[in-house]
């Protein structure tokens, strides 16, 4: 402020000499200056000293210096706008890749849960197909009988085996047994050098009658090594692992429970509360 009101001083006393000299030409006519007048000019007259008792010289210079730090600034406020404008220009295109990406993330989100219905569908498909698959197993296995526990000779006759069993262990006639037709005669697995446990042997019989009739002695079995039952794939064994403590816990408790392939049966009804596994 003391800036300008200096400034303003000298361009208001700039003026009255500029008013000053006018009158002067008007009134008087002009003289030449000579170099001698010139060098007898007091130092203190209008022309050499501002009202403020500072020379020309003097404010010229302040004004000069404060017009560089103008520039200075000026220079300093391009360079910030320039700055400011790249910036700018740098997060407008963040801005459109930010919404580019927000597209495409939701276009592949629709993508991620049109595969994730796929798959589940998929799922349920192969869920079913697989269970098809091992019920056209259990349904090929519905003649079989597996006997485990019957020791292994080499050379043996698997069927000769299996109605030499018959008729020692499970007790039927013999002319019952000789009638007794087989499909098939079998160990399972290949043999495993070193393992005493003999393999079990399964046989598939010609007739689903017969095969009732031989395993539905399968009582005379009990307190012995020996063991008689259907056979199923692997999965249905599975299932009824879980199912044999609850059938036996609720045989325990009075029901009539029976498992029936892979489900269980409580007093004539299906079982499905399988939480109640003890």
């Amino acid at each position: 402020e003391e800036n300008l009101e200096t400034l303003q001083e000298y361009i208001d006393w700039c003026f009255d000499v500029i008013v000053m000299k006018k009158n002067q030409n008007a009134c008087s006519p002009v003289k030449s200056e000579t170099p001698s007048s010139k060098r007898s000019r007091p130092a203190d007259s209008p022309e050499t000293t501002s009202p403020t008792g500072k020379s020309f010289t003097d404010i010229l210079d302040s004004i000069d210096k404060r017009l560089s730090s103008f520039d200075a600034r000026l220079s300093l406020v391009e360079i910030l706008h320039r700055e400011f404008k790249s910036l700018r220009e740098s997060l407008e295109f963040s801005q459109q890749q930010v919404e580019t990406l927000a597209a495409e993330n939701a276009s592949l989100r629709d993508s991620v849960k049109s595969l994730t219905e796929n798959v589940t569908h998929l799922n349920e498909e192969n869920k079913k197909i697989k269970e098809t698959v091992i019920d056209l197993q259990a349904r090929s296995m519905r003649d079989n009988l597996v006997f485990s526990g019957i020791p292994e000779s080499a050379e043996e006759d698997a069927e000769a085996t299996v109605k030499s069993f018959i008729k020692t262990y499970l007790k039927l006639p013999d002319d019952t047994v000789e009638n007794i037709c087989f499909e098939r005669v079998h160990r399972l697995g290949a043999k495993k050098p070193g393992t005493p446990r003999p393999r079990p042997i399964v046989a598939k019989f010609g007739y689903f009658k017969q095969k009732e009739q031989v395993k539905s002695r399968g009582r005379e079995l009990k307190g012995t090594d020996f063991s008689v039952n259907d056979q199923f794939p692997k999965e249905i064994l599975e299932r009824r692992k879980v199912l044999f403590p609850i059938r036996r816990s609720l045989i325990q408790k009075g029901s009539r429970a029976v498992i029936a392939v892979d489900r269980l049966y409580v007093d004539g009804r299906l079982y499905r509360d399988l939480s109640t596994a003890p």
